[in-house]
């Protein structure tokens, strides 16, 4: 996923007080006419003192019952059979026509006020699930799209959630449009000689632009992806033409899972790109998981993942700093200024991409390569690089406070 400075500056500066409005009227409005329910129907229904104990326990037995039949069947069977919206869309309309059954037998003349109400609600409701400029495909994970590129007729860019995961060239699988995966077959180009076919296991694959790349540039490469999102990969085979690919096997699976199932020494590159903004899978952070990376790869083998950070880059540091109690050689990639010994010239931050093995990669090799395909990256490595991670924390898997390390936001609103 690439993510812009400018665009996280654009963010930053409406979201704060837009959230906070948002938070509101979505979350806290509803909240507290749904917790006024308990209260008033045990008024009604409570006509004797003496009845209190019994109609408090038959109530508060009845919600919980409800509470825990709406999670179980909200959490196993309503997320992996239909999108979000549609199940808080239904859940609103059984609200509203609940409430107005119980109007009707209470007060029948505002009936008609209560289905005016109710056709509102649901019609603004589907009104903005149908909306142009919306979801093309609402998956169990993401609000998807594929958006054509206006300058280049088999050009095609998917966005997960508003922001640009991937730019896939129909006709040229070798054309590499975001930086970081100009970055991501600079390591490849550096570690490996030219033209070798690769044994590849790719974390993540969103519109499997480098699985692609490598199929096509390094033909007898096989590549293995895991990708979580099943709504993801059939918009790969449907609209972006996956389904042609030689070379590629994608798995609809957890990466931790599909990682585990992966015989022992069996690849030579591991590509980890499953990681966004704002929203890290942090099983795949920790020191566990890498050990099982590292068990993977194959004893020159070599493992490149993509790191998204801004501000001070905490969660960034405490990544490489992880990976460098698995792995013996660990060189980051990134905007010249991202990644140096004094914290003060961080600028915007983004994209950073980190190489790791337990065989060294020349340096020089790898920023030469970075040069010429223009990405005007620069790389860290030995004690600039220790010195550059300092303290950061180790993750491992009962630690990994990766929501807290990531500072999305911070830095480009000049806090």
């Amino acid at each position: 996923m690439a993510f812009t400075p400018s665009a996280v500056r654009a963010a930053a500066e409406w979201a704060p007080a837009t959230l906070l409005i948002v938070a509101t009227l979505t979350i806290l409005a509803p909240g507290a006419l749904l917790s006024a329910v308990t209260p008033m129907v045990t008024k009604l229904r409570l006509i004797k003192l003496a009845q209190t104990g019994t109609i408090v326990g038959q109530l508060s037995g009845v919600g919980t019952m409800g509470a825990i039949a709406g999670t179980v069947l909200t959490g196993f069977v309503f997320v992996s059979r239909m999108p979000v919206s549609v199940i808080l869309i239904g859940l609103g309309s059984i609200l509203v026509l609940g409430g107005i059954v119980v109007e009707s037998r209470m007060r029948r003349r505002n009936t008609l006020s209560a289905i005016v109400i109710t056709l509102a609600t649901v019609g603004a409701g589907l009104a903005g699930y149908l909306a142009p400029g919306g979801c093309d495909v609402e998956t169990k994970y993401h609000c998807a799209r594929v958006i054509a590129d206006p300058e280049r007729d088999s050009g095609r860019t998917l966005t997960l959630d508003g922001a640009r995961h991937s730019y896939i060239d129909l006709q040229d699988p070798a054309l590499l449009q975001f930086i970081y995966v100009r970055a991501f077959a600079s390591v490849v180009d550096a570690s490996f000689p030219s033209k070798k076919a690769l044994e590849a296991y790719h974390l993540g694959g969103g519109g499997l632009t480098f699985p692609r790349y490598l199929a096509a540039t390094r033909p007898g490469s096989h590549n293995v992806v895991s990708e979580i999102d099943g709504g993801v990969v059939r918009i790969d085979r449907d609209e972006l033409g996956s389904a042609s690919e030689a070379g590629i096997e994608v798995r609809v699976e957890d990466g931790r899972l599909g990682l585990a199932g992966l015989d022992d020494g069996s690849r030579d590159l591991i590509v980890g790109d499953a990681f966004g903004g704002v929203s890290v899978p942090w099983h795949l952070t920790t020191v566990e998981s890498l050990t099982d990376i590292r068990r993977v790869l194959k004893k020159d083998g070599v493992y490149v993942a993509n790191l998204i950070d801004y501000g001070e880059l905490a969660f960034a540091r405490a990544e490489v700093s992880t990976l460098t109690k698995v792995f013996d050689y660990v060189i980051v990639a990134a905007e010249a200024g991202d990644v140096g010994v004094d914290t003060a010239a961080t600028p915007d931050g983004g994209n950073l991409v980190v190489l790791a093995s337990d065989r060294p990669v020349d340096p020089g090799a790898l920023q030469r390569v970075l040069n010429t395909r223009k990405t005007g990256w620069t790389i860290t490595a030995g004690d600039d690089l220790r010195k550059w991670i300092g303290d950061a924390r180790v993750l491992t898997d009962d630690y990994a406070p990766v929501d807290q390390l990531l500072d999305p936001y911070r830095r480009q609103s000049g806090e």
